[in-house]
Protein backbone atom coordinates (compact mmCIF):
# COMPACT_ATOMS: atom_id res chain seq x y z
CA UNK A 1 0.00 0.00 0.00
CA UNK A 2 1.10 3.55 -0.66
CA UNK A 3 1.39 5.50 2.11
CA UNK A 4 0.12 8.74 -0.17
CA UNK A 5 -0.72 9.11 -4.13
CA UNK A 6 -0.88 12.23 -5.75
CA UNK A 7 -3.12 12.94 -8.75
CA UNK A 8 -1.81 15.62 -10.51
CA UNK A 9 1.60 17.38 -11.38
CA UNK A 10 0.84 20.95 -11.61
CA UNK A 11 2.01 23.64 -9.03
CA UNK A 12 0.12 22.17 -6.40
CA UNK A 13 0.69 18.69 -7.04
CA UNK A 14 4.46 18.32 -6.97
CA UNK A 15 4.79 20.52 -3.94
CA UNK A 16 3.01 18.15 -2.06
CA UNK A 17 5.12 15.08 -3.95
CA UNK A 18 8.22 17.21 -2.25
CA UNK A 19 6.56 17.94 0.73
CA UNK A 20 5.66 14.22 0.74
CA UNK A 21 9.14 12.94 -0.05
CA UNK A 22 10.81 14.97 2.59
CA UNK A 23 8.55 13.19 5.27
CA UNK A 24 9.26 10.16 4.07
CA UNK A 25 6.24 9.07 2.69
CA UNK A 26 7.24 7.77 -0.61
CA UNK A 27 4.62 9.15 -2.39
CA UNK A 28 3.64 8.30 -5.94
CA UNK A 29 2.58 11.44 -8.85
CA UNK A 30 0.45 9.89 -11.27
CA UNK A 31 1.03 13.22 -13.40
CA UNK A 32 -1.55 12.74 -16.03
CA UNK A 33 -0.42 12.95 -20.00
CA UNK A 34 -0.90 16.57 -19.60
CA UNK A 35 1.40 16.97 -16.89
CA UNK A 36 2.20 20.74 -15.64
CA UNK A 37 -1.37 22.53 -15.91
CA UNK A 38 -2.24 25.60 -17.29
CA UNK A 39 1.50 26.94 -16.90
CA UNK A 40 2.77 24.58 -19.82
CA UNK A 41 0.81 27.11 -22.09
CA UNK A 42 2.01 30.16 -20.38
CA UNK A 43 4.95 31.73 -21.60
CA UNK A 44 7.10 34.00 -19.26
CA UNK A 45 6.21 33.95 -15.78
CA UNK A 46 7.36 36.84 -13.56
CA UNK A 47 5.89 36.76 -10.82
CA UNK A 48 7.07 33.44 -8.98
CA UNK A 49 9.23 34.78 -5.90
CA UNK A 50 12.70 33.46 -6.34
CA UNK A 51 13.06 34.32 -9.73
CA UNK A 52 13.79 37.49 -10.65
CA UNK A 53 14.65 37.12 -13.85
CA UNK A 54 11.23 35.82 -16.18
CA UNK A 55 11.29 31.76 -16.75
CA UNK A 56 8.41 30.07 -18.56
CA UNK A 57 6.43 27.63 -17.65
CA UNK A 58 7.02 24.43 -18.55
CA UNK A 59 10.87 25.52 -17.85
CA UNK A 60 9.30 26.52 -14.20
CA UNK A 61 7.41 22.99 -14.02
CA UNK A 62 10.14 20.67 -14.48
CA UNK A 63 12.30 22.24 -11.89
CA UNK A 64 9.56 21.66 -9.54
CA UNK A 65 9.57 17.81 -11.47
CA UNK A 66 13.26 17.49 -10.73
CA UNK A 67 13.30 18.89 -6.99
CA UNK A 68 10.35 16.10 -6.47
CA UNK A 69 11.97 13.40 -8.28
CA UNK A 70 15.75 14.01 -6.77
CA UNK A 71 13.78 13.23 -3.08
CA UNK A 72 11.99 9.80 -4.50
CA UNK A 73 9.07 10.57 -5.96
CA UNK A 74 8.10 8.07 -8.34
CA UNK A 75 5.74 9.32 -11.28
CA UNK A 76 3.41 8.06 -13.57
CA UNK A 77 2.89 9.67 -16.63
CA UNK A 78 -0.71 8.68 -17.34
CA UNK A 79 -4.20 8.96 -16.64
CA UNK A 80 -6.06 8.04 -13.54
CA UNK A 81 -9.21 6.31 -15.18
CA UNK A 82 -11.20 5.04 -11.59
CA UNK A 83 -10.88 5.52 -7.90
CA UNK A 84 -12.82 4.16 -5.26
CA UNK A 85 -13.18 6.37 -2.14
CA UNK A 86 -15.70 3.79 0.29
CA UNK A 87 -13.12 1.88 1.38
CA UNK A 88 -10.18 2.64 3.07
CA UNK A 89 -7.14 1.76 1.78
CA UNK A 90 -8.46 3.89 -1.07
CA UNK A 91 -8.23 2.68 -4.54
CA UNK A 92 -6.61 4.33 -8.02
CA UNK A 93 -6.87 2.79 -11.36
CA UNK A 94 -5.22 3.35 -14.38
CA UNK A 95 -6.63 1.09 -16.78
CA UNK A 96 -6.59 -1.82 -15.79
CA UNK A 97 -3.59 -1.76 -13.12
CA UNK A 98 -5.18 -0.85 -9.52
CA UNK A 99 -3.13 0.74 -6.79
CA UNK A 100 -3.60 0.83 -2.94
CA UNK A 101 -3.37 4.00 -1.13
CA UNK A 102 -3.26 5.11 2.29
CA UNK A 103 -3.61 9.00 1.43
CA UNK A 104 -4.92 10.52 -1.72
CA UNK A 105 -4.26 14.72 -2.72
CA UNK A 106 -5.97 15.11 -5.84
CA UNK A 107 -4.32 18.21 -7.27
CA UNK A 108 -6.11 18.04 -11.22
CA UNK A 109 -6.33 21.72 -11.45
CA UNK A 110 -8.61 23.44 -14.04
CA UNK A 111 -8.84 24.44 -17.38
CA UNK A 112 -9.99 27.48 -18.66
CA UNK A 113 -13.08 27.82 -21.02
CA UNK A 114 -11.66 29.77 -24.40
CA UNK A 115 -14.26 31.04 -27.22
CA UNK A 116 -13.22 27.81 -29.57
CA UNK A 117 -11.49 29.24 -32.62
CA UNK A 118 -8.75 28.60 -34.60
CA UNK A 119 -6.90 32.14 -34.15
CA UNK A 120 -7.51 32.27 -30.78
CA UNK A 121 -6.03 29.18 -29.77
CA UNK A 122 -2.80 29.99 -32.63
CA UNK A 123 -2.00 33.37 -30.99
CA UNK A 124 -2.36 31.81 -27.36
CA UNK A 125 0.90 33.26 -25.15
CA UNK A 126 1.49 35.30 -28.14
CA UNK A 127 -1.53 38.26 -26.88
CA UNK A 128 -4.24 35.67 -25.71
CA UNK A 129 -4.54 34.82 -22.11
CA UNK A 130 -6.92 33.83 -19.60
CA UNK A 131 -5.30 35.25 -16.39
CA UNK A 132 -5.14 39.04 -17.04
CA UNK A 133 -2.96 38.62 -12.97
CA UNK A 134 -0.52 36.42 -14.98
CA UNK A 135 0.07 38.21 -18.37
CA UNK A 136 -1.62 41.84 -17.74
CA UNK A 137 1.83 43.40 -16.68
CA UNK A 138 2.88 42.98 -20.59
CA UNK A 139 0.60 44.99 -21.60
CA UNK A 140 0.89 47.98 -19.75
CA UNK A 141 0.08 50.70 -21.39
CA UNK A 142 -1.23 49.31 -24.41
CA UNK A 143 -5.49 48.81 -25.92
CA UNK A 144 -6.83 45.09 -24.69
CA UNK A 145 -9.89 43.96 -24.49
CA UNK A 146 -12.12 41.34 -22.46
CA UNK A 147 -14.44 38.66 -23.65
CA UNK A 148 -17.17 38.26 -20.97
CA UNK A 149 -19.89 40.09 -18.67
CA UNK A 150 -19.73 38.06 -15.31
CA UNK A 151 -18.03 38.88 -11.83
CA UNK A 152 -14.92 36.79 -13.06
CA UNK A 153 -14.37 39.21 -16.50
CA UNK A 154 -15.56 42.10 -14.48
CA UNK A 155 -12.45 41.67 -11.97
CA UNK A 156 -10.18 40.95 -15.18
CA UNK A 157 -11.23 44.09 -16.88
CA UNK A 158 -10.62 45.92 -13.59
CA UNK A 159 -7.50 44.96 -12.54
CA UNK A 160 -6.21 45.50 -16.28
CA UNK A 161 -7.62 48.90 -16.08
CA UNK A 162 -5.01 50.07 -14.14
CA UNK A 163 -2.31 49.04 -16.30
CA UNK A 164 -3.59 49.28 -19.71
CA UNK A 165 -4.56 52.43 -21.48
CA UNK A 166 -7.84 51.56 -22.52
CA UNK A 167 -9.85 47.95 -21.14
CA UNK A 168 -12.83 47.14 -23.98
CA UNK A 169 -15.30 44.30 -22.69
CA UNK A 170 -16.97 42.62 -25.57
CA UNK A 171 -20.40 40.59 -24.46
CA UNK A 172 -22.87 38.96 -25.91
CA UNK A 173 -25.45 40.63 -24.60
CA UNK A 174 -26.79 43.93 -23.61
CA UNK A 175 -26.07 43.86 -20.08
CA UNK A 176 -23.37 42.15 -17.85
CA UNK A 177 -24.30 39.33 -15.46
CA UNK A 178 -21.69 40.60 -12.98
CA UNK A 179 -22.94 41.45 -9.57
CA UNK A 180 -24.60 45.29 -9.43
CA UNK A 181 -21.05 46.19 -7.34
CA UNK A 182 -18.94 45.38 -9.99
CA UNK A 183 -20.93 46.81 -13.02
CA UNK A 184 -21.24 49.82 -10.95
CA UNK A 185 -17.23 49.59 -10.56
CA UNK A 186 -16.94 48.76 -14.06
CA UNK A 187 -19.10 51.83 -15.22
CA UNK A 188 -17.58 54.09 -13.42
CA UNK A 189 -13.62 53.39 -14.61
CA UNK A 190 -13.22 56.12 -16.93
CA UNK A 191 -10.72 53.60 -19.53
CA UNK A 192 -12.84 51.15 -19.89
CA UNK A 193 -15.72 50.83 -22.45
CA UNK A 194 -18.34 48.24 -23.74
CA UNK A 195 -18.77 46.59 -27.01
CA UNK A 196 -22.38 45.10 -26.48
CA UNK A 197 -24.53 42.20 -28.00
CA UNK A 198 -21.08 40.77 -29.69
CA UNK A 199 -19.01 37.55 -30.04
CA UNK A 200 -15.76 37.47 -31.30
CA UNK A 201 -15.10 35.76 -34.46
CA UNK A 202 -11.81 36.50 -34.76
CA UNK A 203 -8.45 37.16 -33.35
CA UNK A 204 -5.57 39.51 -35.77
CA UNK A 205 -3.39 38.72 -36.73
CA UNK A 206 -1.58 34.99 -36.61
CA UNK A 207 0.53 35.84 -39.75
CA UNK A 208 2.29 38.83 -37.46
CA UNK A 209 2.08 36.09 -34.31
CA UNK A 210 0.98 39.03 -32.46
CA UNK A 211 -2.45 40.20 -31.48
CA UNK A 212 -3.40 43.43 -33.60
CA UNK A 213 -7.07 43.30 -33.29
CA UNK A 214 -10.56 41.20 -33.15
CA UNK A 215 -13.58 41.31 -35.43
CA UNK A 216 -16.39 41.07 -33.64
CA UNK A 217 -20.03 40.46 -35.02
CA UNK A 218 -23.07 41.70 -33.93
CA UNK A 219 -25.39 38.85 -32.55
CA UNK A 220 -28.77 40.82 -33.28
CA UNK A 221 -27.55 42.65 -36.71
CA UNK A 222 -24.71 40.47 -38.17
CA UNK A 223 -22.85 43.37 -38.35
CA UNK A 224 -18.85 42.98 -38.11
CA UNK A 225 -15.93 45.40 -36.76
CA UNK A 226 -12.56 45.23 -35.61
CA UNK A 227 -11.56 47.16 -32.00
CA UNK A 228 -7.90 47.51 -32.48
CA UNK A 229 -6.41 46.04 -29.53
CA UNK A 230 -2.52 44.22 -28.59
CA UNK A 231 -4.37 41.84 -26.21
CA UNK A 232 -7.41 39.65 -25.86
CA UNK A 233 -8.51 38.31 -22.17
CA UNK A 234 -10.90 35.55 -22.38
CA UNK A 235 -12.74 35.46 -18.88
CA UNK A 236 -15.73 33.29 -19.83
CA UNK A 237 -14.65 31.10 -16.97
CA UNK A 238 -12.70 28.26 -15.77
CA UNK A 239 -14.14 24.36 -15.83
CA UNK A 240 -12.48 22.54 -12.73
CA UNK A 241 -11.07 18.86 -13.58
CA UNK A 242 -13.43 17.01 -11.20
CA UNK A 243 -15.34 14.52 -13.50
CA UNK A 244 -13.46 11.77 -11.93
CA UNK A 245 -14.82 12.46 -8.73
CA UNK A 246 -18.41 13.32 -9.30
CA UNK A 247 -20.68 11.65 -6.73
CA UNK A 248 -17.70 10.41 -4.62
CA UNK A 249 -16.74 14.14 -3.07
CA UNK A 250 -18.77 17.17 -2.38
CA UNK A 251 -18.43 19.47 -4.81
CA UNK A 252 -19.84 23.94 -4.95
CA UNK A 253 -22.29 25.17 -7.07
CA UNK A 254 -19.39 25.63 -9.65
CA UNK A 255 -18.01 21.86 -9.84
CA UNK A 256 -15.24 22.59 -7.39
CA UNK A 257 -14.08 20.14 -4.54
CA UNK A 258 -15.48 21.33 -1.60
CA UNK A 259 -12.74 21.57 1.48
CA UNK A 260 -12.91 22.13 4.97
CA UNK A 261 -12.28 25.78 5.49
CA UNK A 262 -8.72 26.68 6.52
CA UNK A 263 -7.75 22.70 5.27
CA UNK A 264 -7.54 20.75 1.73
CA UNK A 265 -9.28 18.09 3.31
CA UNK A 266 -12.58 17.02 1.48
CA UNK A 267 -15.62 15.79 2.51
CA UNK A 268 -13.83 12.72 2.67
CA UNK A 269 -11.30 11.51 5.37
CA UNK A 270 -7.86 11.14 4.13
CA UNK A 271 -8.65 12.33 0.88
CA UNK A 272 -7.29 16.24 0.29
CA UNK A 273 -7.89 18.62 -2.35
CA UNK A 274 -5.02 21.81 -3.54
CA UNK A 275 -5.08 23.99 -6.11
CA UNK A 276 -7.22 25.01 -8.71
CA UNK A 277 -9.17 21.68 -8.10
CA UNK A 278 -10.43 23.70 -5.17
CA UNK A 279 -9.23 27.35 -5.79
CA UNK A 280 -11.62 29.20 -7.87
CA UNK A 281 -10.74 32.61 -5.99
CA UNK A 282 -6.75 33.02 -6.73
CA UNK A 283 -5.51 30.59 -9.55
CA UNK A 284 -2.28 31.50 -9.05
CA UNK A 285 1.11 28.93 -8.86
CA UNK A 286 2.45 30.08 -5.90
CA UNK A 287 -1.14 29.86 -3.93
CA UNK A 288 -1.33 26.45 -5.45
CA UNK A 289 1.87 25.44 -4.15
CA UNK A 290 0.85 26.40 -0.79
CA UNK A 291 -2.01 24.86 -0.75
CA UNK A 292 -0.27 21.67 -1.95
CA UNK A 293 2.59 21.99 1.00
CA UNK A 294 -0.68 21.98 3.26
CA UNK A 295 -2.19 19.22 1.62
CA UNK A 296 0.82 16.60 1.82
CA UNK A 297 1.46 18.40 5.63
CA UNK A 298 -2.34 17.58 6.77
CA UNK A 299 -2.11 13.70 5.05
CA UNK A 300 1.56 13.02 6.91
CA UNK A 301 -0.80 14.04 10.14
CA UNK A 302 -3.78 12.16 9.22
CA UNK A 303 -1.77 8.61 9.00
CA UNK A 304 0.31 9.50 12.14
CA UNK A 305 -3.14 9.80 13.67
CA UNK A 306 -4.43 6.53 12.24
CA UNK A 307 -0.84 4.91 13.30
CA UNK A 308 0.35 4.38 9.71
Amino acid sequence: MRKIVIIGAGPAGLTAAIYAARANMAPLCIEGVAAGGQLMTTSDIENYPGFPRPVTGPELMQLFRDQASRFGTEFITDDVTRVDFTHWPFKVWIEDRSIDAATIVISTGASARWLGIESEQALRSHGVSACATCDGFFFRGQDVAVVGGGDTAMEEALYLSKLCSTVTVIHRRDKLRASKIMQERAAGTPNMKFVWNSKVLQVEDVDQKTVTGVVVEDVATGEKKTVAVQGLFVAIGHEPNTALFRGLLEVDENGYLRTKPGTTQTSIAGVFACGDVQDHAYRQAVTAAGTGCMAALEAERWLGAKGV
